[in-house]
């Protein structure tokens, strides 16, 4: 067993690694290669602590990992299920190494007990933030019906940038003033390694504009997709526009092989579309004066 930090050249190690962490127990689905991918080229992923992400390595891969969500004080630690021992040495790592001021925090599945009670004996409480897993089963084809006007589209990361953002700015409700949105710096994220260009399915209107989009994670190493992101301006809402670009997306990564649906997300609209609760996660935070 030996311990390393991490580079740009374990990439791929690490996400195999949470592959198989979630190959025949999805309770650590929260923190899957996808959501890795997903961060790693996203704006607010602070890549200049990058050196601060900790491996375990048995055997020429990956065991264990303790990465932060984007910032520091948040983040994931696990192993693979013949390590367990090794979670300890694991949530003693990012406790010590990836905290901010406050401390740290992480999300551990309310089905492991054994994790909890290791995070209890490390000094960790639960506090007031959770997150939820919702599960979709792929097996039938999904009815897609968009309104009159708007077409499917397949934007470019890259080249689209500017369309991209400003629907996200929209999206994510920032508001609808352009002039204001320009003021922004537009960051033009690299490309990921496992994107796949058909999966990100939005939907334009008449004059090129994007309304909403869905984005998809699918590896033919796994059963299963990602869902992120997903989101509509306001204008378009309620007309069934995401219901239609999400529909799209699920029948074409279901004719790639996935099974199944995942997607981090308690809200009804999901509901509505089929999926189900399948996990929760709670919090559980050691404050900075406990840390050793």
């Amino acid at each position: 067993m030996t311990f390393k930090i991490f580079t740009d050249d374990d990439y791929e190690a690490l996400c195999d690694f949470l592959i198989e962490l979630n190959a025949n127990d999805t309770s650590h689905i929260n923190w899957n290669w996808a959501r890795l991918e997903w961060m790693y080229e996203h704006p607010e992923f602070d890549k200049e602590s990058m050196n601060s992400i900790g491996l375990w390595i048995d055997e020429g891969r990956v065991v264990g990992a303790a990465i932060y969500d984007m910032y520091f004080g948040e983040g994931f630690s696990g192993v693979l299920p013949r390590y367990k021992k090794l979670y300890p040495e694991v949530i003693a790592y990012c406790e010590s190494n990836l905290k901010d001021d406050s401390g740290f925090s992480l999300a551990v599945c309310d089905d492991n007990s054994d994790e909890i009670e290791m995070v209890l004996k490390k000094g960790f409480v639960p506090i007031d933030q959770s997150e939820n897993i919702m599960e979709l089963d792929l097996e039938k084809n999904f009815d897609v019906t968009l309104p009159k006007g708007l077409s499917f589209a397949n934007p470019d990361p890259v080249k689209d940038i500017y369309k991209l953002s400003w629907l996200f700015w929209q999206g994510f409700d920032h508001g609808e003033d352009k002039a204001e949105f320009e003021k922004e710096e537009i960051f033009t994220p690299g490309m990921r390694k496992h994107f796949n260009q058909d999966l990100l399915v939005a939907a334009c209107d008449n004059e090129g504009n994007l309304v909403s989009i869905c984005g998809l994670w699918y590896n033919e190493k796994t059963d299963y997709a990602y869902v992120e992101p997903v989101c509509t301006i306001p204008s378009c809402r309620g007309k069934g526009v995401a219901k239609a670009v999400i529909h799209e997306a699920l029948n074409r990564v279901k004719n790639l092989g996935a099974k199944r649906a995942f997607v981090i997300s308690d809200m009804p609209f999901y509901a509505g579309l089929g999926f189900e609760n399948r996990y929760h996660y709670t919090f559980y935070k050691k404050n900075a004066e406990n840390v050793e």
